[in-house]
C-alpha cells in the first residue's frame, strides 16, 4: 500500500469522490471483506460488494487474499493507498495552467502551479513505476512567522535572490546528458490545524 496515489483518471476520480465509496476507502486501510464492511457502514453486503468492484475496476482497491468459508469465498481487499490525490489532468480541458497568467504575488497563480506539481509528479510516479524506478525529487516544508508584512516582503526578496543565484549557479544548458527539473517555490499563509478538512 502506497502512503499517497495520485489519481489522473477522470472515472477513477469520479468512483473515488461518491461519499460511500470514499468512505469505504478509508475503512480499507486494514483489509476487510464486503460483509466486514457492510457491518462497518451500515449497507446490504451486497451493495458494498458492488462498490468494491467499481473501486477495483478503477485500482483503487486490491485482492489481498481469498479465504474459503463454507461454500463462500470471502474476498478480503485493502486500498491501494492511504491517501488520495486527484491530479489535475484528471480534468484535462479545465486543468489550470500557470502560463496563462504569471503573477508570482498571485494565490490562483500559486494555485496553478500547485496544480501542475499535483498533475506532473503524478506522472512521474506513474512512469517511475511502469519502469520500477524511484523518482528522484526534493522537498522542503516548514514554517516561518513574519513579525511584519516588510519582513516577509523582505524574506521573499532575499528567498528569490537565493534562488535565481542557485539556478544560475547550477543550470546548464549544454549539458548533453542533463536532464531538466522543475523548481517549485511557495510562502503563503498557514492553516490553523484546526481548519484543516473542515
Amino acid at each position: 500500500m502506497f502512503s499517497v496515489a495520485v489519481i489522473e483518471d477522470a472515472s477513477a476520480a469520479e468512483v473515488s469522490l461518491d461519499p460511500v465509496r470514499a468512505r469505504l476507502l478509508a475503512e480499507l486501510a486494514e483489509p476487510a471483506s464486503a460483509t466486514m464492511l457492510a457491518a462497518r457502514v451500515g449497507l446490504p453486503r451486497q451493495k458494498v460488494n458492488y462498490h468494491l468492484r467499481t473501486l477495483e475496476a478503477h485500482g483503487l482497491v486490491e485482492l489481498v487474499e481469498e479465504r474459503r468459508k463454507g461454500n463462500v469465498t470471502e474476498r478480503m481487499m485493502r486500498a491501494t493507498a492511504s491517501s488520495y490525490v486527484i491530479s489535475p489532468a484528471a480534468l484535462a480541458a479545465v486543468q489550470p495552467d500557470p502560463a496563462q497568467s504569471p503573477d508570482r504575488l498571485s494565490a490562483r497563480w500559486l494555485l496553478a502551479v500547485a496544480g501542475r506539481l499535483v498533475r506532473d509528479v503524478g506522472l512521474l510516479i506513474t512512469g517511475g513505476e511502469k519502469a520500477k524506478q524511484r523518482v528522484a525529487t526534493f522537498a522542503i516544508d516548514g514554517e516561518i512567522r513574519f513579525a511584519s508584512a516588510a519582513d516577509r516582503a523582505a524574506f521573499a526578496e532575499e528567498l528569490a535572490t537565493a534562488v535565481t543565484g542557485l539556478v544560475g549557479k547550477y543550470h546548464d544548458e549544454t549539458a548533453e546528458k542533463g536532464r531538466p527539473h522543475r523548481v517549485v517555490v511557495a510562502v503563503h499563509p498557514s492553516i490553523p490545524e484546526d481548519s484543516r478538512g473542515a
